[in-house]
C-alpha cells in the first residue's frame, strides 16, 4: 500500500492548536466585572486592539485612518476641474481663431468673426455650435479636438474606470469598440434580467474586454457592483456643483455622448444601473473644500472613495444592532488602508470568531449572551481578586480535617486507627512492610496499614440576595455586586461543589438568577426594593434541603420600599410603608425559625437603612457589614468561609 502525501489547501489546518481567547476574554471579564454587557465588553476590545499584540492595530485605530482619509478628500477636492480645463481650451481655440481672422480683410472673415463674438456664454452650448464651425486656424482646430478628446476620455473614464488611457490616443477603432462593449454589457445585463445569463457569458465578455475594466471582476454582480458605485458617484458630483456649473458639465456630457453615439446606451446602462442597485446614494451632494481642481473622473474617483469611507466608517463603527466584524468589506478596508488594515482586521475577527466558536459566547436573536463557560471564567478571575486581598493564612482554612469518609482526598496518609473508614493506601502499606520485614514473602502487621487522608464538607444551602434596584447603578455599586456574586459562584462551584447555592435578584419582584445571566446582567430601572419577596423564594429553596445547613447573605444600599401582595403584584411606597417593614421582619423571623442567619452587607449609610439591618440582627442574630463597594467581595468571600468553617 502506498500514500501520497501534499500540502494541506483545503481550509484552517485541523491539526492547529486552538487559537488563545484566553487573554482576550479575561480583558473583555476586566470590563463585564465592572458593570459592563458582554456585548459593550467586546466592542470595547475590539476597539482597543488585542492584549499582547501591540503592533495590530484596534478599531478606533482603523477609523481614525479612514476619518482622515476623508478629511484629506473633502480638504484638496476641487469638482469643477474638467469645466475649468474645457473653459480654459475653448478660449484658447476661440482666441487662436481669432488671431487667424484678424489680419484678413475679408467678408469672410468679418462674417467669422461675428459668428465668435455671437457665442452663447454657456460652456456646453458653446462647444455644441462649435462642433460644426470650419475652422480657419490649423492651430484653433487642433486645440478644439483637444478639448473634444479630453470630453470623451473624462466622460467615458467617469462611468467606466481605465478608459482613459484606452482613449489617449484618438482612434475611431477604439470609439467603436468602446460602443460594442457597451452594446454587448446591455444585453448581457438584459439577459441576466430573465434569468438567462450563465458564467460562462461573463467569462466570454471579460476574454473580450478585460483591457476596459482594471479592477477584474470575477462575476457580474461584482462588475455591477464596481460600474453602480462609480455611476452613483458620477450623479453625486454633478449634484455637489453649483447649479450653473452642473448645468454646463451636464450639457457637455450629453454632447460628447451624443456625438460618440454612446447616448442611447449609456442611458440604457444607467437605468440598469440604477435598478439593481438603488441603494446607493444617488444624486446625493458631498461636501467638499478644496483648492485643487480636478478632472471629472479624478472628482467620480474621489467621491466614490468618500462614499466607500463613509460606509467604512459606518461598519467600523460597530454601533448598530447585530454588529460583526463580518460585515466590514475587506475590499474597502485593502482599498482604503491597505493589506496591513486587512491583516489587522482579520486578527480582530479571528478573536471575535474563536469566542463564539469555542463556546465563550453566543448570540441569542442577534443578542451576543455569555455561555456558562465563559461565566465560569469570569467567575474564576473575580474569586481571584478576591482572594488577592484576602491573607494567604485565612484561604483554604474553611475544609475540616478528619476520619470521615465523606470528602475528598488531601494528597497525603496517616496510620490506620481502629474504626478509620478511609480507603487503604496499598503502596504505602506495602512499602512499610518491606521496610520493616527487608524480605520476600513481604507480610504485612498492624502497624504497617496506612490510609488516605481526607476532609469531611458538610452541604450548605447557600442563598446571596442581590439588590438590582436602579439605586444600586445610581451608587456606582453594582459592579461590585455583580462581581460579588460571581466570584461566591464559583468559589462554592470549586470548593464546595456539594453546596446547594442560589443568586436571587431583587428590585420590584425577586427572581433566581441562574450563574449564565450573572455577567450579563444589569440593573433594573424600577422603583422597588422587595426584599419581602426574595426572603419567600430563599426560604424556598431552604426547605428544599432541610438537611443542609443554611447561609443567607443580603447585599443591598436600601431599606425595603416594596412587598409582594396576596395577588401576586407588587407594591411599591416611599417612604417606607409600616406594612412593607412588617412583612419583611416576618420573613426575617420564619429564616430564624430555619436556623438560617442573615448577614447583611449595606452598601450606603442611610439612617432608615441602619436601623432596619439593627432590627434585623436583633431578630436574627446575624451580623451587619458596612462595607465599601471595593472591598464587598472580600466581606461576603470571608464571611461566607467563616460560617462554612464554624459549622
Amino acid at each position: 500500500m502506498s500514500y501520497f502525501y501534499r500540502e494541506y489547501h483545503d481550509g484552517p489546518d485541523p491539526l492547529a492548536p486552538p487559537y488563545d481567547v484566553r487573554s482576550a476574554l479575561d480583558e473583555m471579564g476586566d470590563a463585564i466585572l465592572s458593570g459592563s454587557t458582554p456585548i459593550d465588553a467586546l466592542r470595547d476590545l475590539l476597539r482597543r486592539g488585542l492584549p499582547g499584540a501591540p503592533d495590530r492595530r484596534g478599531l478606533d485605530d482603523l477609523l481614525r485612518q479612514v476619518r482622515r482619509r476623508r478629511r484629506e478628500l473633502r480638504d484638496n477636492t476641487r469638482l469643477d476641474g474638467t469645466l475649468e480645463r474645457v473653459r480654459a481650451l475653448l478660449d484658447k481655440a476661440i482666441g487662436q481663431e481669432r488671431a487667424e481672422l484678424f489680419p484678413d480683410p475679408s467678408d469672410d472673415a468679418r462674417f467669422r468673426e461675428s459668428a465668435l463674438d455671437a457665442l452663447p456664454s454657456d460652456t456646453a452650448r458653446a462647444v455644441q455650435e462649435l462642433a460644426g464651425y470650419d475652422w480657419r486656424s490649423a492651430a484653433a482646430r487642433q486645440t478644439f479636438e483637444e478639448l473634444r478628446d479630453l470630453l470623451r476620455r473624462e466622460v467615458l473614464d467617469s462611468q467606466f474606470r481605465g478608459m482613459r488611457d484606452a482613449l489617449a490616443n484618438p482612434d475611431p477603432a477604439a470609439m467603436e469598440r468602446v460602443r460594442q462593449m457597451m452594446s454587448d454589457l446591455n444585453d448581457m445585463l438584459d439577459r441576466d434580467a430573465r434569468g438567462e445569463h450563465t458564467q460562462d457569458d461573463f467569462d466570454r465578455f471579460m476574454q473580450q474586454y478585460g483591457d476596459m475594466f482594471p479592477e477584474n471582476p470575477q462575476n457580474l454582480d461584482e462588475l455591477v457592483d464596481q460600474l453602480a458605485r462609480r455611476a452613483a458617484a458620477a450623479q453625486r458630483m454633478l449634484a455637489s456643483l453649483t447649479p450653473e456649473q452642473r448645468e454646463e458639465l451636464a450639457g457637455l456630457i450629453n454632447n460628447t455622448l451624443e456625438q460618440a453615439g454612446l447616448a442611447d446606451q449609456m442611458r440604457r446602462l444607467g437605468d440598469a444601473l440604477y435598478a439593481r442597485r438603488p441603494d446607493l446614494a444617488w444624486g446625493t451632494p458631498e461636501r467638499v473644500s478644496g483648492e485643487q481642481p480636478m478632472g471629472m473622473s479624478d472628482a467620480v474617483t474621489a467621491l466614490q472613495e468618500l462614499a466607500d469611507l463613509g460606509d467604512l466608517e459606518t461598519a467600523l463603527r460597530q454601533d448598530y444592532p447585530g454588529a460583526r466584524l463580518d460585515d466590514v468589506d475587506e475590499a474597502a478596508i485593502r482599498r482604503a488602508l491597505g493589506r496591513s488594515a486587512v491583516d489587522d482586521l482579520e486578527a480582530l475577527r479571528q478573536v471575535e470568531r474563536e469566542l463564539e466558536a469555542q463556546g465563550y459566547l453566543r448570540r441569542n436573536r442577534g443578542k451576543l449572551e455569555l455561555t456558562p463557560k465563559a461565566v465560569r471564567r469570569l467567575g474564576e478571575t473575580a474569586l481571584r481578586r478576591v482572594f488577592a486581598s484576602l491573607d494567604s493564612g485565612r484561604r483554604g482554612d474553611h475544609d475540616q480535617r478528619d476520619a470521615g469518609t465523606a470528602g475528598e482526598p488531601t494528597g497525603s496518609t496517616r496510620q490506620w486507627r481502629f474504626g478509620d473508614e478511609q480507603p487503604i493506601d496499598v503502596v504505602r502499606t506495602v512499602v512499610n512492610g518491606v521496610r520493616r520485614g527487608g524480605g520476600a514473602p513481604v507480610t504485612l502487621t498492624v502497624d504497617d496499614f496506612e490510609v488516605v487522608e481526607t476532609e469531611r464538607r458538610s452541604a450548605a444551602a447557600v442563598c446571596l440576595l442581590v439588590d438590582l434596584s436602579y439605586s444600586m447603578a445610581l451608587r456606582g455599586t453594582w459592579a461590585a455586586a455583580k462581581q460579588t456574586a460571581l466570584a461566591l459562584q464559583a468559589l462554592v462551584a470549586s470548593k464546595f461543589p456539594q453546596d446547594a447555592v442560589q443568586i436571587i435578584g431583587f428590585s420590584n419582584y425577586a427572581r433566581v438568577l441562574r450563574p449564565d445571566e450573572l455577567a450579563g446582567l444589569e440593573w433594573d430601572m424600577v422603583q422597588g426594593t422587595n426584599l419581602h419577596h426574595a426572603l419567600l423564594i430563599a426560604g424556598r429553596h431552604l426547605d428544599r434541603h432541610p438537611d443542609f445547613e443554611p447561609v443567607v447573605l443580603v447585599v443591598t444600599d436600601g431599606e425595603p420600599t416594596a412587598h409582594l401582595m396576596r395577588n401576586g403584584v407588587p407594591r411599591f411606597e416611599w417612604p417606607p410603608s409600616q406594612e412593607t417593614l412588617t412583612l419583611t421582619l416576618a420573613e426575617v423571623d420564619k429564616m430564624t425559625r430555619r436556623r438560617a442567619t442573615i448577614n447583611v452587607f449595606m452598601l450606603a449609610a442611610d439612617d432608615r437603612l441602619r436601623e432596619f439591618v439593627d432590627e434585623v440582627a436583633r431578630r436574627n442574630g446575624g451580623r451587619v457589614f458596612s462595607a465599601s463597594a471595593d472591598r464587598l467581595g472580600e466581606y461576603v468571600v470571608s464571611d461566607f468561609l467563616r460560617a462554612r468553617r464554624t459549622r
